[in-house]
């Protein structure tokens, strides 16, 4: 699509196929969400909204990838993909940006179906969107962010090399809860053998470069 290039957007791994989502991706994606990400009990969220429904979980899945596609502008932006195993849509990875062309700083958000859970994928996923930031985009420095008790995103955080940010605390379902920052500089990124991304250069003026 001319006007819209991101549907060519995509980063490949030994692994897994990171794209931008077709409709027919999206209704899969949403089929993940309806399944659940987590166990009860626990929220690794700020905004619950994977306590919904099955139906709740679904349509909210679609309907914030239609506001992100909407709200795309050169000086802010996220770029949603979904996460293909063997075929398989199993979860989502976005990396976003406020003000890139000056910041050159990015950060990155994930989930995964609860059942494709604890097999590597949460790690490789976010190893290739950090690929496309620091090699595609040269950005210069990744930020993340998860709640202390998050421990399968704290896992994949402190395997891949990030430092220290600090700490804030939000409220969440009525409690304060401690959210740890964690931020990776360009020059202690190890670029990865195996990944290829595709479709990049006709997307580059849509998010300022």
């Amino acid at each position: 699509m001319r006007n819209w290039p991101f549907f060519e957007l995509s980063v490949t791994t030994p692994r897994l196929h990171l794209r931008f989502p077709s409709l027919e991706d999206l209704d899969e994606l949403a089929d993940r969400a309806a399944e659940g990400v987590h166990g009860e009990g626990f929220m690794p969220f700020l905004v619950p909204w994977s306590e919904g429904t099955p139906e709740e979980r679904a349509r909210s899945t679609v309907q914030y990838r239609f506001r992100q596609w909407a709200a795309l502008t050169p000086e802010s932006w996220t770029l949603d993909f979904v996460v293909v195993v063997d075929g398989r849509v199993v979860g989502a990875q976005e990396v976003s940006a406020e003000q890139f062309a000056v910041t050159r700083e990015v950060t990155t958000g994930s989930w995964l179906g609860h059942r494709f859970q604890g097999q590597g994928i949460g790690t490789e996923m976010r190893r290739a969107v950090l690929h496309l930031a620091f090699a595609g985009l040269g950005a210069r420095w990744a930020v993340t962010s998860a709640f202390e008790d998050n421990r399968a995103s704290l896992g994949v955080t402190s395997k891949l090399g990030y430092r220290e940010d600090g700490v804030s605390v939000f409220p969440r379902k009525g409690e304060p809860a401690i959210n740890r920052r964690f931020r990776m500089a360009r020059e202690q990124w190890t670029e990865p053998e195996g990944m290829e991304i595709k479709g990049l250069e006709p997307c580059l003026p849509l998010l300022g470069l």
